[in-house]
């Protein structure tokens, strides 16, 4: 059997708080070695002005140098097949080439757009919970909830069927899983790519009415088949990974603190900002796509050449004391900080109001049909998805 590798320094956590290592390198040193999950060696940086830094200055931090990279086990992929599975990946591209490519995709993710989705995430929560509800006591809120609600919001917004979302699911847990083989990953991502392009193929032949018609009615002469088909793949990801954690993980730590979670369930006015230190506290992504160096840069007072791969601590980052006071404390009360769940910069997550918009609707909807809601069994129980590049929980067994 396979050993697992070592976990990298920044993904590694004690249930909700990173390893006190992590916070020690950011009061100290500010920036250490590290294995990137792909096996890499990379610089860590760790502190909430420099992760900024890096993030916002695509001229000096690449991503499109390090999506250029092969790490070790994608060695054998051809140039060709490289730059396909790259295509439509606008993480793996710098301006201009992923300005071209977000463009198309702004508009579709407007507050204004987003405004006029809601009336049916709100059908779509109250229907999750209808169905939770109807199964009994105890449930599981990841299966039944979490991850249902985001699945079903990016499958009708994208054009992807609901009924395939096993298989997706499947697909981009094991994918998202830094514990398997490279090789796996990359024949995983190989089968997201081809059951993708089976859809671009259906919607250029007759566009609909959602997200992957209007790009090829509105875009078609400028994608590629395979662009399109990295931006939906891309999008959907996203759109479901990252709402689902925050959902499952986010009702965990609300259980946690009770105080908390009676303040979002019975004042409306605390929802948004409870959603905002969620994100920060939590900070689910761990670090994010690496950036190279294009030329030679001071990072925290250290001199790190051109060519060098950099990996950000973004939950290290949220909880700089630079950043806010008792940074390591969940406070839903606090005033709004710049945090950087969401990155920053030109790669600023481009579902951040459709996140923002499920996570506002499904929390205190949750919290409201369920005023009992409580662990179904001991807190120490509970498996956290330790290996995975987006945090979550395994399962959240619940009564109420």
């Amino acid at each position: 059997m396979t050993e697992a590798p070592e976990m990298p320094l920044h993904m590694q956590r004690v249930r909700f708080d990173p390893i006190e290592e992590l916070a020690q390198v950011r009061e100290k040193e500010g920036i250490t070695r590290v294995r990137t999950p792909f096996g890499a060696s990379a610089y860590l940086v760790t502190r909430y002005d420099d992760v900024r830094e890096v993030l916002a200055d695509s001229a000096r931090f690449s991503n499109a140098a390090t999506g250029r990279n092969r790490p070790p086990g994608m060695a054998e992929l051809s140039d060709e097949e490289l730059e396909q599975l790259r295509a439509g990946q606008m993480l793996n591209f710098d301006p201009p080439e992923h300005s071209r490519l977000r463009k198309m995709l702004t508009s579709e993710f407007t507050v204004k757009r987003m405004r006029r989705l809601e009336p049916r995430i709100v059908e779509i929560v109250d229907a999750a919970l209808d169905e939770l509800e109807a199964a009994g006591t105890p449930g599981d809120l990841v299966s039944s909830f979490a991850l249902p609600v985001p699945s079903l919001v990016i499958c009708e917004l994208l054009g992807v069927p609901y009924a395939d979302r096993a298989d997706f699911q499947h697909r981009t847990g094991r994918l998202l899983d830094a514990s398997l083989p490279v090789e796996q990953r990359l024949a995983l991502q190989r089968e997201s790519r081809e059951y993708m392009g089976a859809l671009v193929a259906e919607a250029m032949a007759a566009p609909g009415e959602d997200m992957l018609g209007m790009l090829v009615r509105e875009h078609g002469h400028d994608l590629s088949a395979a662009e399109l088909a990295g931006v939906a793949s891309l999008l959907l990801l996203a759109g479901h990974e990252t709402t689902s954690n925050m959902l499952g993980l986010g009702t965990l730590a609300l259980l946690r603190h009770p105080e908390q979670l009676a303040l979002l369930r019975d004042d409306p006015a605390a929802v948004e900002p409870a959603v905002e230190e969620l994100l920060r506290w939590l900070s689910i992504v761990h670090s994010g796509v690496p950036r190279t160096t294009t030329t030679e840069v001071e990072i925290a007072g250290h001199t790190i050449p051109a060519g060098e791969l950099l990996v950000l601590a973004l939950p290290a980052a949220n909880r700089d004391p630079a950043l806010l006071e008792h940074p390591e404390r969940l406070d839903i009360t606090r005033e709004a900080v710049r945090h950087v769940a969401f990155g920053h910069g030109v790669h600023h997550c481009l579902g951040a109001p459709l996140a923002r918009m499920e996570m506002r609707i499904a929390f205190p909807a949750l919290l409201r049909r369920f005023p009992e809601l409580a662990l179904a069994v001991p807190y120490e129980e509970i498996g956290f998805r330790a290996f995975h590049l987006v945090y979550g929980l395994h399962a959240l067994p619940v009564t109420w």
